[in-house]
């Protein structure tokens, strides 16, 4: 494997496209796609913002060689905790869901928001702290698949509170059948414009590579 090759390597290890490492390292496309086809070599100075961006040493990039702390302690894939987060969002719903329907107590509520609220932080510290060039498509993931958890009950409760006295974390059927179809209708609009956006932009970094 030589230079063209490890440069490659690293970006698309690393989910990013041509375009977005040329703007991170301050030269043109093209001058990426010359440097991964062996048509030229990026000067040091390039190198060394590289080596940063993907956190590996100079002599990698250069040479092939990883230092015992760069093969030792790499960062986490920030997805790791899109999955972490989605699951306990996903179990604030359903809890939240069970305990009303058992019960019908507004602790409910609180406990489906504390679950949310939980899975949220571990999203966002384990966000700030995971490989750098994870972080765009791990953002895009979590709010194309939580963006309909974690509007499920808010849109539920403002629904019930329109049409009916309770305040449940999924929508009552107290009323004639249309006002349930307006909540679905205004839910899929929202949640599904949000996801469309997220996962039409997840496709067009994985076309610019």
């Amino acid at each position: 494997m030589n230079i063209a090759d490890r440069i490659q390597n690293l970006r698309k290890v690393n989910g990013i496209s041509q375009e977005e490492l040329a703007d991170k390292v301050g030269v043109s496309r093209q001058a990426v796609s010359k440097w991964e086809s062996e048509q030229s070599v990026p000067d040091i100075d390039k190198i060394v913002i590289m080596s940063e961006y993907f956190n590996v040493t100079t002599d990698y990039i250069l040479k092939g060689i990883e230092s015992q702390k760069q093969g030792s302690e790499k960062a986490v894939n920030a997805n790791v905790f899109v999955i972490v987060a989605t699951a306990l969002n996903f179990i604030g719903l359903i809890t939240a869901c069970a305990v009303w329907y058992e019960k019908q107590v507004a602790m409910a509520l609180v406990i489906g928001l504390v679950f949310m609220a939980v899975g949220c932080m571990v999203f966002g510290v384990g966000f700030l702290n995971s490989s750098q060039n994870t972080k765009g498509n791990a953002k895009r993931n979590f709010w194309a698949a939580n963006i309909w958890l974690l509007c499920f009950i808010p849109f539920s409760v403002v629904y019930n509170g329109l049409f009916s006295r309770f305040t449940a974390p999924y929508p009552l059927l107290t009323r004639p059948p249309v006002t349930f179809l307006s909540f679905c209708l205004v839910y899929l609009a929202v949640c599904g414009s949000v996801a469309y956006i997220q996962i039409k932009g997840r496709k067009s970094e994985r076309g610019r590579q």
